[in-house]
């Protein structure tokens, strides 16, 4: 099977929403020696990318997009590990999670999908966690990103308190913070501290990639 031919079977199984066939392919993508980032940029992300311009389009919706991502992940099982650990050195870090007090976590689970397939290294702290697991992992993995999202509003002053623990901790001038959901806005980013909030995970990760790069 060529290389061709093994980043497009990638590429397909993450647009039709087929686990299976992703990870033989990607199995296949290692028995053929073809390069993991290749197969993961090439191949995986490639496919993801369709899916969300779909989804922005509105062409489909949020339980196919759910179905790649968790596709895309069963590919990234296989290839992670495969690629050299000097590959991974100027990858930037990303922490993300749902703020204390909120478990509703598709919305951050989408975004996270997306900085994925960005190039973006990311670590899921995922659903009501505290604030100073925030700021504790941004400190101990030396993190580029802080993400955070929550869907109501009582829980909204958590995204303060941790951006107020950065600040505390010294963290704050050395990472993003960028935040998101329904009742934020551009107008509370900037009230709180945020560098950035975005409507979709898409435009989001576009902002990130100009911001860090």
């Amino acid at each position: 099977m060529s290389k061709e031919e093994i980043l497009n079977g990638l590429s397909e199984a993450v647009v039709l929403g087929k686990p299976d066939q992703a990870k033989s392919y990607a199995q296949r993508a290692v028995d053929e020696k073809v390069s993991p980032l290749d197969a993961i940029n090439d191949g995986l992300v490639k496919g993801m990318s369709v899916v969300g311009d779909r989804y922005a389009a509105r062409e489909v919706y949020l339980p196919q997009v759910l179905m790649s991502a968790n596709t895309m992940y069963a590919g990234l099982d296989l290839l992670l590990p495969m690629i050299p650990t000097e590959d991974l050195a100027d990858k930037k870090k990303v922490i993300i999670g749902v703020v204390e007090g909120d478990v509703h976590d598709i919305g951050k689970n989408i975004v996270k999908t997306m900085m994925t397939a960005g190039g973006l290294e990311v670590k899921d702290l995922g659903r009501d966690v505290p604030i100073t697991t925030f700021v504790d992992t941004a400190e101990s993995i030396k993190t580029d990103v802080v993400a955070m999202s929550t869907l109501m509003t009582p829980t909204m002053d958590g995204m303060k308190d941790v951006i107020d623990g950065l600040v505390e901790s010294g963290y704050r001038s050395k990472t993003k913070v960028v935040i998101g959901g329904p009742p934020t806005s551009p107008d509370f980013a900037e009230e709180i501290g945020a560098d950035h909030r975005d409507a979709n995970a898409q435009d989001s990760v576009a902002w990130l990639k100009e911001a860090l790069f």
